[in-house]
């Protein structure tokens, strides 16, 4: 059975803390002899925090755990219980860097999905995808 662990790194709602994610996030998978994950998991985190910190007033969360299974989870919570707009296909986004997160997230991740959840004395939600970590 692999070896679970489980990150929280509370952020501001400040772009610059998207980049503190990255780096802690490779940290640990390095850490955790994961290092190859790390290019795709930096860059799914990337967009679930980016899109935390840009489409709220409040504070943020980047979670990251390994299951008993060997999946690695990528969560980031916010403050807005909505949901997420549904994903778009990355062909239909192009060169653009608007509206393709959610996209680029279901391209390379096994699965995804949003959940309503409480942290810190606010109502929000996560919305998180997960990793095989073979």
């Amino acid at each position: 059975m692999p070896e679970t662990w489980d990150y929280t790194l509370q952020i501001p709602n400040d772009l610059r803390a998207v980049t503190v994610c990255r780096r802690t996030l490779r940290l640990i998978l390095t850490l955790h002899g994961l290092t190859g994950l790390v290019e795709v998991a930096e860059l799914l985190a990337t967009e679930l925090v980016s899109n935390a910190v840009r489409h709220t007033k409040g504070p943020a969360a980047l979670r990251v755990r390994r299951s008993p299974e060997g999946m690695v989870w990528i969560g980031a919570w916010d403050t807005n219980p909505v949901p997420p707009d549904p994903p778009r296909a990355l062909e239909q986004v192009g060169e653009l860097e608007e509206g393709r997160g959610l996209g680029l997230v279901v391209a390379c991740a096994e699965v995804w999905g949003w959940q309503p959840s409480a942290r810190f004395g606010n109502t929000g939600k996560f919305v998180w995808c997960e990793l095989v970590a073979a």
